[in-house]
């Protein structure tokens, strides 16, 4: 079994299953209820050249892919 990481999963360094990493958070509002937009950058160790920055909501980051390579939904401008 798979110990969960006890860190804020919009926390600055927080990496996801996908190995996208937290930035940091932004002013802007998201579109999600709620939500802000948060800077999230590609860490792929298939691709380690993209390193491709977007914006997501708070609430999708345990779970977003990236969209450059990984096939994800397009991220939200930052």
């Amino acid at each position: 079994m798979r110990k969960r990481s006890n860190m804020n999963t919009t926390a600055p360094g927080y990496k996801n299953r996908n190995r996208q990493v937290v930035i940091r958070k932004t002013e802007q509002k998201g579109t999600d209820h709620n939500q802000y937009v948060h800077v999230l950058e590609c860490r792929n160790p298939e691709q380690p050249k993209c390193r491709h920055r977007y914006g997501a909501n708070g609430s999708d980051i345990f779970q977003r892919k990236c969209p450059e390579c990984q096939g994800g939904e397009k991220g939200l401008t930052i």
